[in-house]
């Protein structure tokens, strides 16, 4: 394309191709600038996106700067100027074209790295499930700094290939020195990319650490456990675990509170006070409704489950408590019993024994017989 436009320039004298030339360059960039980046903001307003607004903005100063000094790199291209010049062709290249060319890819460059930043920024602002897009901003950065070195270097004809080699070997080194930190973080994005938790989560680690996630970082993950204790955990610690995410798909969380009644409970008039204890709870939800399952027959209660919901797993504990004190209250003051383990201790005299009793001084186990003190628990059984 630089040949042709050359071409085009032939038989013009060097004043004639550098006004042509400019006013190209400059009448381009005011078209640029006027029709086209002025057109398309019109149409991205009307989107409900921001992406697109955000790739307008970006995109409109390397548009007209390229443009621009698209026109000196040609001017350093065209025999007319070259020849009229006190300079040589490579003096002028030096000092115009290959500047030209830098400011270019630097411009670009910049302008790409802030249209993947403010593009992140965006979309973390749609929700804490990509609260870990930030790292691949970071990435990126990296990518377009190396990109735009090597670019750099290319234009002034530095060959790059030793310096390839010892990044490689380089690489090598600090892969093995730092590979617990690599480990982190690519076990960081396998996390992000199995959406196995986001911050705001409270998750059970299989080491038995819980808590919610608070921060979510490219070597490592915190926890914010029920004591207010910071957990940080390495990410590939993390990558290899079992975690139970008890805030995914929903964060209602059903809770299970154990309750035992006597032997010759009315067992309906017992449910209907239960369900309605949790009905009135203003930490249960409504929905789905409490209700009560009756599990076994126990030893010496009718053991039932009240189950319920919660709005989240950290209101379990304090749900379960409210639960627990209103229940007992409830059964007290309707006279419903909730047993407990008895013992009863029934001792009798071993023929040819002395007259007295014999009073134990200490709790026995053991098989119940004549003269041995029998034990039973759940139950009240004499002998």
């Amino acid at each position: 394309m630089l040949d042709a436009v050359t071409r085009l320039l032939d038989g013009l004298t060097a004043w004639q191709a550098t006004l042509v030339v400019l006013a190209l360059s400059v009448g381009g960039a005011f078209v640029v600038e006027m029709v086209v980046i002025r057109g398309a903001s019109r149409l991205v307003k009307r989107t409900d996106t921001q992406f697109d607004n955000i790739f307008v903005r970006n995109v409109r100063w390397p548009l007209v700067i390229s443009v621009g000094l698209a026109g000196i790199y040609v001017l350093t291209r065209t025999p007319a100027v070259v020849d009229s010049t006190l300079v040589t062709a490579d003096q002028l290249n030096t000092f115009f074209g290959r500047p030209s060319l830098v400011v270019i890819i630097v411009t670009w460059a910049w302008a790409l790295n802030t249209l993947v930043t403010e593009a992140v920024e965006e979309v973390k602002e749609r929700g804490s499930r990509f609260d870990f897009a930030p790292v691949f901003s970071n990435v990126w950065t990296l990518v377009v700094a190396v990109g735009t070195g090597a670019a750099l270097l290319r234009l002034y004809d530095i060959d790059i290939t030793p310096l390839l080699g010892a990044a490689g070997v380089a690489g090598i080194a600090v892969g093995f020195a730092a590979k617990d930190t690599v480990a982190n973080f690519f076990g960081g994005i396998a996390l992000y990319f199995d959406d196995t938790y986001k911050i705001g989560d409270y998750i059970v680690l299989d080491s038995g650490e819980a808590g919610t996630v608070v921060e979510v970082g490219i070597r490592s993950t915190t926890l914010m456990t029920r004591d207010e204790v910071l957990v940080t955990v390495p990410n590939s610690a993390l990558n290899a675990a079992k975690i139970i995410n008890e805030s995914a798909p929903q964060r209602r969380r059903r809770i299970r509170v154990p309750i035992g009644v006597a032997y010759g409970t009315d067992v309906d008039a017992f449910e209907t006070l239960v369900t309605e204890i949790a009905q009135e709870e203003p930490l249960v939800l409504e929905s789905p409704k409490p209700r009560m399952r009756f599990r076994r027959f126990g030893d010496s209660a009718l053991e039932y489950e009240l189950l319920c919901w919660v709005a989240s797993p950290t209101r379990r504990a304090r749900a379960t408590h409210e639960l627990n004190r209103a229940i007992y209250k409830e059964l007290t003051a309707s006279g419903i019993e909730i047993p407990y383990p008895k013992r009863d201790l029934t001792v009798t005299n071993t023929p040819g024994g002395t007259d007295n009793p014999v009073t134990p001084t200490a709790p026995f186990d053991g098989e119940a017989g004549d003269g041995v003190p029998s034990e039973t628990d759940g139950g009240r059984e004499e002998r």
